[in-house]
């Protein structure tokens, strides 16, 4: 008897707390917890981390840069390459500087033949001198159309060797870019895994960002419930927040699993004794006040 009057004792008492604080559990469909799209940003450089301004926490927005791996050797790299490339640059022939005066006896030369042409005609010139002004410009001809083959030879090597040059810069210039710490999405900072001072190699992770914008649950259905649940429909979702009436939001469905599997342990259906359920994803409107963690539960009307 005296364990019986405990019982009843604990469970008015329990049910009074309840009741005064004025929290209710609210029917639902599924339950899952808050969580959000995390991109976890590592390190494409090697070197020491010279500035690294973020905090766990922090809001940060794409594109935007909070630091930087040391660049010193990469820029020295760099530096190199450009000199190199302007050296290359002064070996560059110009052809019609190289040629001009050989033109310029050409067109003497053919000036000559013509007089010398117009003297024979007459009868004041001879055959000879005709005949030799014209092997002159054949000749002549003859070496600056070598001259010219030879300096666009040259001209064509060293364009290649500029062109290897600047892909060598860009190169360089891509791995200056690497050694910039910036995020790749919007979103809060959520782990901080490094140091302003630390060595670092290619591909160790820096910090956490997640995605607060754009928060979802992961709720499981049984195939009862899952028969009228189709992606794109909308639902009710209720995080439990602690507070008496919690706020309701608008949620779509994104994403139905295709394969069923076993009931979580810290995941409740409205029915508990459903063993198979399907992972379902809810994307959630307007949830910029939610936690991630916090749990949810999800309405289907």
């Amino acid at each position: 008897m005296k364990t019986e009057f405990y019982r009843i004792i604990v469970a008015a008492a329990a049910v009074s707390c309840i009741t005064s604080c004025g929290l209710r559990t609210p029917d639902f469909d599924a339950c899952g917890q808050i969580d959000a799209t995390e991109v976890t940003v590592s390190a494409e450089s090697n070197g020491r981390i010279m500035s690294f301004a973020l905090s766990e926490g922090d809001k940060i927005s794409k594109g935007e840069c909070r630091g930087y791996i040391d660049t010193v050797q990469i820029s020295l790299q760099r530096d190199e390459l450009i000199r190199r490339k302007e050296s290359a640059k002064v070996k560059t022939v110009d052809i019609d500087c190289q040629t001009r005066a050989q033109y310029a006896k050409l067109e003497n030369l053919r000036t000559e033949l013509r007089r010398a042409a117009d003297l024979l005609v007459k009868d004041a010139g001879t055959r000879k001198q005709v005949d030799d002004l014209n092997s002159e410009i054949e000749i002549l001809e003859s070496q600056i159309s070598a001259a010219e083959q030879n300096y666009r030879q040259n001209n064509e090597s060293i364009a290649c060797e500029i062109n290897t040059i600047d892909v060598q810069i860009a190169q360089t210039e891509d791995k200056l870019l690497k050694c910039r710490i910036c995020s790749p999405v919007s979103g809060t900072v959520l782990t901080k895994y490094a140091e302003e001072g630390e060595m670092v190699t290619s591909g160790k992770p820096l910090f956490t960002v997640a995605d607060m914008e754009h928060l979802y649950v992961k709720a499981y259905f049984s195939s009862a419930q899952l028969a009228g649940l189709h992606v794109g429909d909308k639902v009710r979702v209720i995080p439990d927040d602690g507070t008496p009436v919690p706020e309701e939001y608008a949620g779509t469905v994104t994403w139905i699993s295709s394969e069923a599997e076993f009931t979580p342990k810290n995941i409740q259906t409205r029915d508990e004794r459903a063993d198979l359920v399907y992972a379902v994803k809810v994307a959630i409107d307007n949830g910029k006040d939610l936690r991630l963690g916090m749990y949810a539960y999800v309405i289907a009307d």
